[in-house]
């Protein structure tokens, strides 16, 4: 080696070196072109076996030639030394890249379809390669993938290392490889999987600190969710992952071609969805929350209602695609970096701003900046009176455009800058209560109505206000804090009262649409204005997440899922929103994956109870009394104890693990909760219908009825009244409830 020479190739540059080669840049003086050499190393192997094995690699990549595997030229050994002669790759290795960041989504889908097309080549051979991972993945400067290192690879039957040793790189490896169990070409599935999954994320599957934890985890836990590392994941691609990494090999793709071609219909996906390489699409933003910088610190209501006023502007806009305000709101108080919120949004580009307000006095300082390198974009700081503060909105949201090269047609400028108070106070009281109003609690709700309705007395046509009351009641009403016939009407009246005054008031459409469903069950009415709604704003992931929930009930399953889908990826990061899309699969008796929706959800937030409440439901349907119990008892000690839907369910849950007495100890907590709160009669029917008392379980559903109970709504597709569908009053509820059968 010192000579630099060896048999017709001059040593360049060497180019890497692992636990069994060294490899080096040489050239070829007789075909005058540039190779890779791959030396056997000496110094970690060199027995007879080693050199074997180093030789049947060689003999391997030889008998393959596909354009996604690296071409052998030959394999020589002179003076001791074995080495191969490989095509060099202008290009780097998967794993360099992935160490800069996750790749677009796109652009990982093509590179995993190439590799996915290499092995099915050398699957046709019987040949296994056995150690698929990042860097043994190249990917040429004009975009071709190649796979290489064919070290461990073997023969379908060839029983040669099994049950002997683990062969394989252990992040890589499949459960029944680190099992050193007989393997086949489902092996190469799963590891690509890993990969796929590393391309997406920026990091492994499965977690360990040492390598005996790790394959612990590869062998028993689950791969941790990808919705929480990067939510832009489409589902379609999720659920390719998922395959690919099931445990049991006989749950993967059982080929490469399969593989290959799920992952073709995502690329197609993709592409008909305007979702392409970085060098296209449609522009994305997310609107983060405002920093107060004001003397007395006062002021967080306020910034957060510029910057929710920012992204519900932006959002009518059909030429960008901007993230709801939820999911924008989920760094707040947060370190975490620019590039990361951008990955985790799946957007391009992100506002930040800062206000600072000392009596009348308004600075607010904003920038707009590139989510990939955290460089700004554009940024600008404005110095007014506090009664500037619409038109200061205004130039950010047309210089935000501008800036992103988004056409606006005359309809787009218009929604844009459209006002609907001019006086700073009202604005400024009605801020405050979209501020309570998202906390999501029964105080912070009755906190906003007061300000919704100060903003009201300030200004009597502010129909947005009127959108807040109407929400306010809605919530109050449906997690029953208030009796049905005492909230929703009060809702019904803000609503159409909002619409009168602005009928392109997208936000008042879908409030009504709500109300259509929930209380007046008026399906038509509900269908109309949540189309509405969509109409006038497509962007609106409340009225899809709503919209989803209404063709639930009605039993239209495929098109609530692709609703609420849409929701998720409008809001990712919402808590209510990934919820909604656990129950809606449940209705849709999709228990697996509503198991794991609801999962991923309560990865994001550990302490929402209706994910528990929803997650009991599921694993009742798949019989695990055990998993429904303790999702059951979770959601009633996160409801503080005694709220009334759980109080209800832990009952029926404990009727159908054949726990009678608890249930009947449920019925009458009710009856004593009943005394001092609304109690549903939905609910309550539900326990008598799990104790199997089915006269008093359709009683209650009558009583649900004539108290407007929400939860009635369900009683098409709610897989827990199975029990009772069979019975002649049951056709006669839905007879009353207008629901076909």
């Amino acid at each position: 080696m010192a000579a630099r020479h060896i048999s017709k190739y001059t040593l360049r540059d060497k180019l890497g070196e692992g636990g069994m080669g060294v490899v080096y840049k040489a050239e070829d003086t007789q075909l005058k072109r540039t190779v890779a050499l791959k030396f056997l190393n000496p110094d970690a192997f060199g027995s007879d076996e080693d050199k074997q094995r180093f030789i049947r690699e060689a003999q391997i990549g030889a008998s393959l030639d596909h354009p996604n595997i690296c071409t052998v030229y030959e394999i020589d050994e002179r003076d001791d030394e074995v080495f191969i002669a490989v095509a060099y790759i202008e290009g780097v290795s998967l794993d360099v890249k992935v160490q800069s960041g996750p790749l677009d989504i796109a652009e990982a889908v093509q590179i995993a379809t190439q590799v996915a097309r290499g092995l099915s080549a050398a699957h046709d051979k019987g040949i296994v390669h056995r150690d698929i991972k990042s860097s043994n993945i190249l990917l040429t400067n004009d975009g071709l993938v190649k796979i290489t290192d064919f070290g461990l690879a073997k023969l379908v039957g060839d029983g040669e290392m099994s049950g002997r040793i683990i062969a394989g790189s252990t992040a890589y490896m499949s459960p029944e490889q680190a099992r050193a169990d007989e393997v086949d070409l489902r092996t190469d599935i799963w590891s690509l999987g890993v990969v796929l999954f590393e391309m997406l994320t920026g990091v492994l599957p499965f977690r360990g600190d040492f390598e005996a934890a790790l394959m612990y985890s590869i062998l028993n836990e689950e791969p941790r969710h990808i919705t929480g590392l990067r939510p832009a994941v489409p589902v379609d691609l999720k659920r390719v992952i998922n395959k690919m990494l099931a445990k049991n090999p006989d749950d993967r793709f059982q080929t490469a071609e399969e593989a290959r071609a799920a992952l073709a219909e995502v690329k197609r996906v993709l592409e008909d969805s305007g979702v392409k390489p970085p060098t296209g699409g449609k522009p994305s933003i997310a609107v983060l929350p405002f920093v107060d910088m004001s003397p007395d610190g006062d002021q967080e209501y306020f910034c957060d209602g510029i910057a929710e006023e920012i992204t519900s502007a932006l959002t009518k806009l059909e030429g960008l695609r901007v993230v709801a305000r939820t999911s924008a709101f989920s760094f707040k108080g947060k370190n975490v970096g620019i590039p990361d919120i951008g990955l985790r949004l799946g957007v391009e580009t992100l506002l930040e701003g800062s206000v600072r307000k000392a009596g009348n006095k308004l600075r607010i300082a904003v920038q707009l900046t590139s989510a990939k390198d955290g460089y700004d974009l554009w940024s600008e700081q404005y110095d007014r009176e506090f009664e500037d503060i619409f038109a200061i909105q205004d130039e950010i949201r047309l210089a935000i455009v501008d800036q992103m090269k988004v056409t606006l047609l005359h309809e787009d400028r218009a929604a844009l800058v459209k006002r609907h108070t001019v006086d700073p106070e009202a604005y400024s009281l009605y801020l405050r209560g979209r501020f309570f109003w998202s906390k999501r609690t029964e105080d912070g709700y009755r906190k906003a109505l007061d300000y919704f309705k100060q903003a009201i007395a300030k200004d009597p046509s502010y129909a947005l206000a009127y959108v807040g009351i109407a929400d306010c009641y809605d919530l109050l009403g449906w997690y029953d804090y208030l009796a049905p016939d005492e909230a929703f009407p009060k809702a019904r009246a803000a609503a159409h009262k909002a619409m009168e005054m602005d009928e392109r008031l997208a936000e008042a459409h879908a409030t009504a649409g709500w109300i259509c469903a929930n209380y007046d069950w008026s399906w038509g009415c509900a269908e109309s204005n949540y189309k509405q709604a969509l109409k006038l704003n497509p962007g609106y992931a409340t009225a899809h997440q709503w919209y989803a929930e209404y063709l639930s009930y009605m039993g239209r399953h495929e098109e609530a899922i692709k609703h609420a889908e849409e929701a998720v990826q409008l809001d990712p990061l919402s808590i209510i929103i990934n919820c909604d899309l656990g129950q809606v699969l449940y209705y849709a008796r999709e228990y697996d994956r509503a198991i794991e929706q609801l999962g991923r959800t309560l990865e994001m937030e550990p302490g929402f109870s209706i994910s528990h409440y929803f997650l009991a439901f599921a694993y009742l349907q798949r019989r695990n009394h055990t998993g429904a119990l303790q999702a059951a008892q979770k959601a009633l000690v996160l409801s503080g104890g005694e709220g009334p839907l759980n109080v209800a369910q832990l009952g029926l849950v404990h009727a159908f693990a054949g726990n009678a007495d608890e249930a009947r100890a449920a019925l009458a907590t009710l009856s004593e909760l009943s005394d001092k709160r609304y109690v549903s009669p939905f609910s309550v029917a539900l326990v008598h219908m799990g104790l199997g008392q089915i006269d008093e379980a359709f009683e209650w559903l009558n009583k649900a009825h004539e108290a407007r109970d929400h939860w009635l709504e369900t009683l098409k597709v709610h897989p827990v009244l199975d029990t009772l569908r069979m019975d002649p009053q049951y056709e006669g509820l839905l007879a009353k409830m207008q629901l076909e059968v």
